[in-house]
Order: structure tokens, then sequence, then C-alpha cells
């Protein structure tokens, strides 16, 4: 059994924790926070911009930690996933590899690129995983799709658009100060920026516009260039949305053989599907194929967890939590904003 400690009970802390319940051969047996009614169970205060709101929680076989130290120098813990703000990522996971424990760490790997280095280093040094915990590709819709560019299941892949926005993030103050989170052209953006780099490769360089903050992106439209001159990859994210929109992504893979559409908004409150993952055969045919995925609101969160802790049996890295593709996707960003701020195509290096 793998036992899981969690330091930072805030929004992504509870989705792990909860999408905990499911594992096979793990669990949680310890969490950190320095609010004393989280650690007494009382996790009403929580809210994020999917899934429930948080409630009275059963903490009674878990052990409690006001101080992370005091968990990451727990022998009884195997892994350790940090859901803290990106500002304090680098630090504890610096801490945790040197406490000689293998590491998850929610997505952005880190504010800086040089922290992210420096956080990829450290693990080899260590001999440990660093995983870092990008969701996307777990969900069934971008499952489908990385699986059928990466095995040209519909032929070659020749085009693709992705879209990802939300309403300013009113739920929590930490999510709107770009200081700390990099602001929605890295903590929401990065998850366009890792996909793409998973199931497209890393451009070679990026043409955007947008809308900065202190430097960071609020807005951002890419155009991903590639060494092959008809490979089109584009992406529109950020979070000027209006509030009624609170949430929304999608995308348009264009496959020699076929085309994938999908399309999924929270408007006014209310999740909806405008269009299921379809697949658009080149017969004329339009179908919507069975996916593999469970259907709780943290079943994405229970896989890419499940990935992990059996990672951490074989002491093999993920591909899909690679700690090397997660400071790429970060680089992706600066290198957009760059181009925003300078209005020229920008080489990633």
């Amino acid at each position: 059994m793998i036992r899981i400690g969690i330091v930072g009970i805030g929004f992504m802390g509870m989705t792990h924790f909860e999408g905990a319940k499911k594992l096979n051969g793990g669990r949680v047996a310890a969490i950190s926070t320095r609010n004393a009614a989280k650690l007494a169970g009382d996790w009403t205060s929580i809210q994020g911009n999917f899934g429930p709101r948080g409630g009275q929680v059963d903490l009674s076989n878990v052990k409690k930690y006001a101080d992370y130290h005091d968990l990451l120098n727990d022998p009884e813990i195997d892994l350790v996933d940090v859901c803290l703000p990106s500002d304090q990522h680098e630090k504890v996971v610096l801490e945790a590899l040197a406490a000689g424990k293998h590491t998850l760490v929610e997505k952005s790997i880190a504010l800086e690129v040089d922290a992210a280095d420096r956080m990829v280093a450290a693990a080899r040094k260590a001999g440990k995983l660093l995983m870092v915990a990008h969701v996307l590709p777990f969900f069934p819709e971008f499952k489908f799709v990385a699986e059928a560019i990466q095995n040209q299941t519909y032929g070659k892949l020749r085009a693709a658009h992705f879209r990802r926005v939300i309403c300013k993030p009113e739920w929590s103050e930490e999510m709107g100060d770009v200081q700390k989170t990099g602001g929605p052209g890295i903590d929401l953006h990065i998850h366009d920026n890792h996909f793409i780099g998973l199931v497209c490769g890393v451009p070679k360089s990026v043409h955007s516009r947008g809308i900065l903050d202190h430097g960071f992106a609020q807005h951002v439209v890419t155009q991903y260039l590639y060494d092959d001159p008809e490979l089109t990859v584009s992406c529109l994210s950020g979070g000027i949305a209006a509030k009624g929109l609170a949430f929304a992504h999608g995308f348009e893979i264009y496959l020699e053989k076929a085309t994938l559409l999908y399309d999924f908004n929270t408007l006014g409150g209310e999740p909806i599907l405008n269009r299921p993952l379809t697949v658009v055969g080149a017969d004329g045919s339009a179908t919507q194929p069975v996916l593999d995925g469970g259907s709780e609101w943290c079943s994405a969160f229970t896989a890419e967890l499940q990935v992990a802790i059996d990672s951490v049996r074989t002491g093999k890295e993920p591909a899909l939590l690679s700690g090397a593709l997660a400071r790429d996707a970060l680089k992706l960003c600066y290198r957009e904003a760059e181009s925003i701020a300078t209005r020229k195509e920008v080489a990633v290096g």
C-alpha cells in the first residue's frame, strides 16, 4: 500500500483527497495544513470552479500535521502530494525530495522556469520521482484524442485548435493574485501547453497576441510553429470571460481520416455539454465514441493519482506526469508572454 501525504488543503488538496478514495494500492495516510478547522475536518470553506463545495470530512484514520515538515519526516509516508499555491511549490518540493520522498506536485510545476529546472535536477540527484499533476490527459475526451494522435488511429495529425477560458476567479483570493499563480496565462493555460507538448510536441517558436497584467498573460491567443510548415496548432485561453461563463474548454482536431470535436461550458452556474466528443468520419458519419473513465467529478484525478502510485511502485517516471514536460509547458507560457509584449514571434529554445 502506497501511503500518501497531502500538503495543502485548499480546493486541489480536497480534490486529491476525494480522488484518492478509489485508488488501488494507495491511500491518503496524512494531511498537513495550518488551518485548525480543516485539521478538525471542517472543509466547508473550500470552493473551486468545478465540483462541489467542501463539507465535513472524516479524518479519524488520517494523520494530521499543522507543520508540513512533520509530514515530510514521517517514515510511513511514501509519496508527498504538494497541493499548495504555485509560488510555494519549489521550496516544499525540494524539501520533500531532500527528505527522501517521491513527490507529486500540482501544476504549475513552479512560477519560474529556473525553479522548475532546479526541481527536475534535485529529483535526479535524489534518485526520487518528481511528478507534476497535469490532469488534462486523464479526462476521457482528452485521453481519447491523445491516444488517437499517438497511435495514428485516424492517420496523421494535420491541425489542432484548443480553447480554455474562465471568468475572474472570485472564489479564491489566492487564485486572483497573479504573483502567486502567474494568472490565467500560467495557472489555466499551462494545461493546454502541457497537452500540446504531449501530443503535438514542443514547438520551435510561438506567435501570440493577448492581454498582460504585471507581465503575466490574462488572455492569450497563440499559434504554435513547428518544423512541419503544414502542421497548424493554435489555442485561445484566458480569464477575462463574463461572470456567467465560469469555465469552458474544447477542441477541434483535424486528422487525415477524421475530425474530432468537443465543446463543454459552465454557463450561468450550469454545466452544458454543447458538443460531446464526436468523431466525424471521412465517409460522412458523425459518431460519439464510448469513453473510458468514471462519472464522478474527481474521476480524472483518481486516474492521475493511480498512475502516480503505480510509478512509485515501479520507480519509473510516467510520461504523462513528467517533470521535464511540465517544465517545458511553463517555458511556453513565458515565451507567449514575451511574444505578446514584443509583438514578435519568439523562439522556444
